[in-house]
């Protein structure tokens, strides 16, 4: 991924320490600091956990998770970060949850091209109409209300973008067996004919 771009994680609902006690030691392994340009983070992280993101890159942007009550993270974010826009909701506000039609909504609402949401704690790349919702799962594997805790692995994101083009790297750790397993999706920029 060396000299392709800006690099972006894309992370979020850790939900330290209520519903997990910490990062899987191999993902903090991969996280080096300064060599992400952007970090995305859907919420649902505590001040450390922030204060934490900060030193791996110089731009960081949070949105309030549902569980986020005593921050002060907007409840949406927009970044651009070569040639695409990427709008970042925690995923709470989408109803019906996990409608594609929904997110496609906010998406719109957002004018972007790449809407990144979390709440449902399992990762997901989809290809929507030309464009691209991202869930970056949760970090450390934390339960969620609405998914079994077998039924959740941690999980994160790193998109590698060059001016039209996105790489998106779907990190997972495998709770069977302590490995890493990684997905990879291509993204091209939708373009959009002049008079649409």
């Amino acid at each position: 991924m060396a000299g392709f771009g800006e690099l972006v994680l894309v992370m979020g609902d850790c939900h330290v320490p209520y519903r997990a006690s910490v990062v899987p030691e191999k993902f903090k392994r991969m996280l080096v600091p300064n060599k992400m340009q952007h970090v995305v983070c859907t919420g649902n992280i505590d001040a450390e956990q922030y204060d934490e993101l900060r030193a791996l890159a110089p731009n960081v942007h949070v949105v309030a998770g549902d569980f986020d009550i005593h921050t002060s993270f907007p409840e949406t974010s927009v970044l651009q970060v070569g040639q695409f826009r990427i709008g970042v909701v925690h995923g709470h506000q989408i109803l019906p949850p996990h409608s594609q039609h929904a997110l496609a909504r906010m998406r719109r609402k957002l004018n972007v091209d790449i809407l990144v949401y979390g709440h449902s704690h399992q990762n997901q790349v989809t290809c929507h109409d030309g464009y691209y919702h991202i869930n970056p799962g949760s970090m450390t594997g934390a339960h969620s209300v609405v998914v079994a805790p077998h039924n959740v692995s941690p999980s994160f994101i790193l998109l590698a973008v060059k001016e039209n083009t996105a790489v998106c790297y779907v990190y997972e750790y495998n709770n069977k067996n302590g490995q890493v397993d990684v997905s990879k999706t291509d993204f091209t920029k939708k373009t959009v004919e002049p008079g649409m």
